[in-house]
């Protein structure tokens, strides 16, 4: 019994040593997970078997894009914040290239738009590619000024990607609040006991 805490112990600082998360938010954040899996394990993916996507999900990946949400702290130092938006942004950038090669082409980039907006219904598939296609010709635009009508646009790269939201705090923009509290026993922000 003694070595399966320790075990625990171990797995259980380790995961805090590499997501920053608290003791108290990663158990937390195990009940969450618990809550979607129904108990399990790991969580299905529903998409499929699309390149770079994982059919399971265990929970220290789950923590690990759980991480990504951390806001800063205020005892970070400058350094820090531009570490955690790098990190943010490297993190948006794989979730739009989706066969990892470094680019986000147009057609990675015009399935995006379509998940997010035609399976709302709101809008057509055909409408949602014409946005993707404007959307994809004005980075274009931005990204290679001098772009003779003939060139192609290979597609986003990262440092493209950092350009573009240069201006945008993604330190404190992407994130959310993980507080110290069980959640299990929360309802409508309101505690039950």
């Amino acid at each position: 019994m003694g070595a399966s805490q320790t075990r625990t112990g171990n797995e259980h600082q380790h995961l805090m040593d590499k997501t920053g998360f608290s003791s108290e938010q990663i158990k937390n954040l195990r009940k969450r997970f618990l809550q979607l899996s129904g108990n399990e394990e790991t969580i299905r993916n529903q998409r499929g078997d699309e390149a770079g996507a994982f059919q399971e999900i265990g929970f220290e990946q789950f923590l690990m894009v759980m991480c990504h949400f951390r806001p800063p702290t205020l005892k970070m130092t400058a350094e820090e914040k531009e570490a955690m938006r790098k990190e943010k942004l490297r993190f948006l950038f794989n979730m739009h290239d989706t066969d990892n090669d470094g680019t986000i082409t147009l057609e990675e980039y015009r399935k995006v738009v379509e998940e997010l907006l035609s399976k709302s219904g709101a809008i057509g598939q055909e409408t949602a590619e014409a946005i993707a296609d404007a959307a994809m010709l004005e980075v274009a635009s931005t990204n290679v000024p001098h772009m003779a009508p003939d060139e192609f646009y290979e597609g986003i790269t990262f440092q493209h990607f950092e350009q573009i939201l240069k201006g945008l705090e993604m330190e404190s923009r992407m994130n959310i609040r993980f507080l110290d509290v069980d959640t299990t026993t929360m309802r409508c922000g309101r505690s039950t006991s």
